[in-house]
Parts: structure tokens; sequence; C-alpha cells
């Protein structure tokens, strides 16, 4: 028989990290939308200057973030694993429709599941440098040639499209992201837990902490 047992799983800084980097990514969404003409709230001078000032504190935030996850041991969570994937996957795409078991048991040691390991490993050391990149190479297009960065072929227009994809990216990522945290034993089970620290973890007898 299941039962539910409060675990202290996101630490304080975890969760206003996580919360500042959804606000600045949806910000950004929002405002790229506008630069590209889907609609006008800020106007166009103003909606820029707001699009790169979130840009630089979300940058800003993710170097403090890779130096606090380096200095307390949590970049270990991120860890891939192969062990139990199609486990996951199946219960994903399978099992959750039909009222299965999830295979995964969170503990504050091992918070996330091989696919979530996968997916976050792939947002920190691929979605997000190539956004910032791309972001940056843009931004300062004006020092390309005393960079010399003229002399690798590249054009605004390449590099703004290729922005452009890496930002439909992210939002790909949201998107999967708030579809799966309605996924707990409640719709808002995952929710709370980001916002108190505490989830409830579903263990049998035989796997209680």
């Amino acid at each position: 028989m299941s039962k539910y047992e409060k675990v202290y799983l996101f630490k304080a800084y975890e969760r206003f990290w996580h919360w500042c980097q959804a606000f600045l990514i949806i910000f950004m969404a929002f405002t790229g939308f506008e630069i590209h003409g889907f609609y006008v709230v800020f106007g166009f001078e103003r909606v820029v200057e707001l699009h790169t000032w979130a840009a630089w504190a979300l940058i800003y935030l993710w170097l403090f973030s890779i130096f606090w996850h380096l200095t307390t041991g949590e970049w270990r969570q991120y860890v891939p694993s192969t062990e139990k994937v199609i486990l996951m996957a199946t219960y994903y795409t399978v099992g959750i429709f039909n009222g299965s078991q999830h295979p995964f048991r969170a503990t504050p040691l091992n918070k996330l599941n091989p696919l979530q390991k996968l997916s976050y490993l792939a947002f920190k050391v691929i979605l997000a440098p190539l956004i910032w990149i791309s972001g940056l190479l843009y931004m300062f297009y004006n020092d390309w040639v005393a960079w010399g960065i003229d002399q690798l072929g590249l054009t605004l227009g390449l590099v703004a499209m290729f922005h452009i994809f890496i930002a439909y990216c992210l939002l790909t990522f949201l998107v999967a992201h708030l579809a799966l945290i309605t996924t707990g034993h409640t719709v808002f089970a995952h929710l709370k837990a980001m916002i108190t620290g505490w989830d409830e973890v579903d263990y049998s007898d035989e796997e209680s902490p």
C-alpha cells in the first residue's frame, strides 16, 4: 500500500533560482515576440532595452548558479545515468495513463529521475550556452570586426535565426516542463514542492528512507 512521506528536496536557493529563471525566460520570450512584431506593448526601443536587461540578469543568475552547484556539490544531481531510462520513458508515454506506479522515488541526494537528468543536463550544457553565445554575438555585432569574428563567415542574419531557433527550443522545454509538473500524485504536488521545498514522495514500506 502506498504512503506519502514529506521529504525536503529543494533548498531555498534552488527555489529562488528556479522561479527567477522561469520569470526571466518567460519575460524574454514575451519581449522577444514583441521585438519580432507579433504585438506592441512597450514599443520597439523600450522592449529591446528590457530584453537586453533581462538577458544580462539571466546570464548573471546562471553564472552564480553554476558557482552554487559547484561549491555545494549539487552538480552531482545532473550526472546522467542510463538506469531506468526506458522504464521512465514507458511510464511517461503509457504508464501514466493507466495508473501505473511511478518507477522513481526522489531523495535529497537523488532528486531527479534519469530522464530529468538528461533533459536538465542538455538544458544546462547545450541550450543555455548556445542562447548565451548567439545572444551576445547579436548584441555585440558592432564589435565583430575588432574581435576578428567577421573572419568566421558569420552573418547577422544567420546569428539571429540561430538565436531564434534556440529560443524556440527553450520554449519547447518550458512547455514540456509545465506539462510534467502536473504528473505528481496530485496536479499541484510538484508545484507546491518547488514553493515550499517539501515534496510528498510515494514510498512503500520497504522503500521508506
